[in-house]
């Protein structure tokens, strides 16, 4: 019997989300198993290996990532986990955006509620 659970995040970029995976301090292998309970396996495009066995990956459904792991096992906090990615990852890619569009970011400040506040500008 699996204990896989899936997550959908907004995510669709691929190397975006493997670069915060890793700006966040984990070691990301490509196209792998995540690990569970009784060593029951499944694929995942990104994954973070833990030591206890329990891994997280991140894999394609459709056009969006999903997260799955057996989080009994994996003992992190779900939530927590997401957001952080979600919110780096959200900054980062409004930051390629940006850049391809050829606009420069003017100010950029982190506000007591932890909101990300960017100005950006470009001449024409």
């Amino acid at each position: 019997m699996s204990h896989f659970t899936t997550i959908k995040v907004q995510i669709k970029n691929g190397e975006i989300l493997q670069g915060v995976l890793q700006e966040l301090g984990h070691q990301v292998e490509q196209n792998t198993t995540v690990r569970g309970y009784q060593g029951n396996k499944t694929n995942a495009e990104y994954v973070i290996r833990q030591n206890n066995g329990y891994d997280l990956g991140f894999r394609r459904d459709g056009e969006n990532y999903e997260l799955v792991a057996d989080f009994w096992g994996a003992k992190i906090n779900q939530q927590d986990f997401v957001n952080s990615i979600l919110h780096k990852y959200a900054h980062k890619t409004l930051m390629t955006t940006v850049q391809e569009q050829g606009f420069n970011v003017e100010e950029e400040e982190v506000l007591e509620d932890g909101t990300v506040r960017v100005v950006v500008g470009r001449w024409v």
